[in-house]
């Protein structure tokens, strides 16, 4: 456990790291003691920090719903970030590279909360009884510390959120099946990888459902607009300048951009 002085501390250094466009030391490192209860704190102190500048919070993002990826980061169950208003972008956006450090590209839905959601028990009917539409999204993850890194080290920055690009075709969720939505995700026009939201915890409502039990725990919750990126169902796909994304979702439609 850190002292509220360590991670006041530790907040500040990732959003240095944010800002320089450099990547640090991982905290795990500078402070071993850290653990995920220290990490989430960090996360808040470096989400209050944005917000004072200016940056509107505007929802969720939900990470490590793959059961590879939570294998790989010896995690059983996802982590969350916050998602902030200055780091939203809709189809067809030239994203500019340089406000990242080295930015990866996933293929994810968006909920969009028609009503507030919070309590403990959340099930995947009450996510969905409470989501007003879902449409396809991308999510550009970017870290700013170092590697190896410890999945509080993630945490701490913000499970890796660099921006959200909406797009698509909105649906309401109980007017599709939203496990076989499928996409096919394209890099300069070849295609990178595809999949279906089913990978996303059998049923991509299944996180968020996660995350309001989770928030409940803490004395949070989702609220009427809010947006939540419910995880990825595709590979993580290096992105550099120049780049041109395309990410078919058939009957949703597509979601393109270029990064400049």
């Amino acid at each position: 456990m850190l002292t509220d002085d360590e991670r006041r501390t530790a907040a500040q250094a990732i959003l240095a790291a944010e800002r320089s466009r450099t990547p640090m030391v991982q905290p795990s490192r500078q402070w071993p003691g850290m653990d995920l209860h220290d990490a989430y704190a960090i996360q808040d102190l470096w989400a209050a920090a944005r917000i004072a500048a200016g940056a509107k919070a505007i929802g969720h993002k939900i990470g490590l719903t793959s059961r590879a990826m939570q294998i790989a980061s010896n995690m059983t169950e996802p982590d969350y970030g916050r998602i902030l208003d200055d780091a939203l972008y809709h189809d067809g956006a030239r994203i500019p590279f340089d406000r990242f450090i080295k930015p990866r590209l996933e293929v994810e839905l968006a909920f969009v909360m028609g009503s507030d959601l919070r309590g403990s028990g959340t099930q995947v009917h009450d996510v969905l009884r409470a989501t007003e539409f879902v449409l396809p999204a991308l999510e550009i993850i970017d870290y700013r510390t170092h590697v190896p890194r410890a999945i509080t080290d993630t945490i701490a920055d913000n499970a890796a959120f660099g921006a959200i690009v909406m797009g698509g075709r909105p649906v309401r969720p109980f007017d599709v099946d939203l496990r076989w939505i499928g996409a096919i995700l394209s890099q300069n026009g070849v295609i990178e990888d595809t999949g279906l939201a089913a990978a996303v915890m059998g049923h991509p409502a299944a996180g968020i459902a996660w995350l309001v039990n989770t928030l409940a725990a803490v004395g949070g919750g989702l609220a009427k607009g809010d947006v939540v990126l419910g995880g990825s169902f595709t590979r993580a796909v290096d992105i550099a300048a120049g780049d041109v994304i395309q990410a078919d979702y058939g009957p949703l439609g597509a979601i393109g951009v270029r990064i400049v």
